[in-house]
């Protein structure tokens, strides 16, 4: 299966934070210094005097936009996932969580395909801590497409949101577009023997891999699980009963990520055997974004692989 490969998901994220920043002057946004990096310069080379860099300092940045959306604006915040996450995590929890602030929160460079950087700018565990945080939607696009469908849809619902954008550049999943409804999986493939369920950089792979699993008579299902929270349990439910395995992938930790939350709809709706793809109790290391991306399992042929256990 050959799919065009298109722009990173963070790309997609500033071009469409710029073109939403056109449509909307309630839209503001805060960078923590890293906005060649994020993207959010593309913003503010439009509208400067609706930018503010807060330096790097992801706590305050948190406060910042918080106290801009506690006044009535839309507050777009990014750094990279890990930073934004796992530094400013108290901020997120009491400034916008709680107060359910219309604050729209972009971690970019998540994942181990951010590559030579290493472990310390890897934001493995961003999706789970996000879902924990009450009132945050949470949303993994997979494309340059999905991307700008996902921040259309998350700054026309009010209240507080986590994105997840990557580095590398990635295939496009949607080449005809996309229809995007925050909690409503796409359905991209059908198959009757098991179902596929990924997000973000892993819906691709999830693809190739019901190609390879259809050569030897096996139909996989394949669903983009683009929103995290809310979670889609009728796509689960209907997955279960219509094709009686599961099988999840994401660049992410396996301790509370989508596999957790897809275990946990399955368990209280319909149990059937599950398999689950994604980064198991560990930490990466610096290389490539290929090889560390084949070293830790993040393939289509070891979604092969864990499908055939079934």
């Amino acid at each position: 299966m050959s799919l065009t490969i298109g722009k990173a998901t963070r790309e997609a994220f500033g071009q469409a934070l710029a073109n939403l920043g056109a449509e909307r002057p309630d839209i503001v946004v805060v960078d923590g210094d890293v906005h060649n990096s994020t993207r959010t310069e593309i913003f503010a080379k439009k509208f400067p005097e609706r930018f503010f860099n807060v330096g790097i300092a992801e706590s305050n940045m948190v406060g910042v936009a918080s106290g801009l959306a506690a006044s009535g604006k839309q507050a777009w915040l990014s750094s990279f996932a890990t930073f934004i996450m796992c530094n400013a995590y108290d901020q997120l929890r009491m400034s916008a969580a709680f107060p359910c602030l219309d604050v729209k929160v972009v971690g970019t460079h998540a994942g181990i395909s951010i590559g030579e950087d290493g472990p310390s700018q890897m934001g493995i565990e961003d999706v789970g801590l996000a879902c924990s945080l009450p009132n945050f939607t949470v949303v993994v696009p997979a494309d340059e497409p999905s991307m700008h469908a996902a921040c259309k849809a998350v700054a026309a619902k009010k209240g507080p949101a986590y994105i997840r954008a990557g580095r590398p550049n990635v295939p496009i999943v949607y080449p005809n577009g996309v229809t995007f409804e925050l909690g409503k999986a796409n359905k991209l493939r059908e198959g009757k023997d098991l179902t596929i369920i990924a997000n973000g950089l892993m819906v691709a792979p999830a693809l190739m891999a019901a190609e390879e699993l259809a050569k030897k008579g096996i139909e996989a299902r394949v669903l983009d699980f683009h929103t995290a929270k809310p979670c889609d349990h009728e796509a689960v439910l209907a997955a279960a009963k219509e094709t009686g395995k599961i099988l999840v992938a994401e660049e992410h930790l396996l301790h509370g990520g989508l596999g957790s939350i897809i275990a946990m709809s399955v368990v209280s709706q319909h149990p059937v055997p599950m398999q689950f793809v994604g980064i198991n109790d560990t930490f990466a290391e610096s290389g490539t974004p290929e090889g560390l991306l084949q070293k830790y399992g993040l393939t289509a042929e070891n979604i092969v692989r864990h499908a055939l256990k079934f």
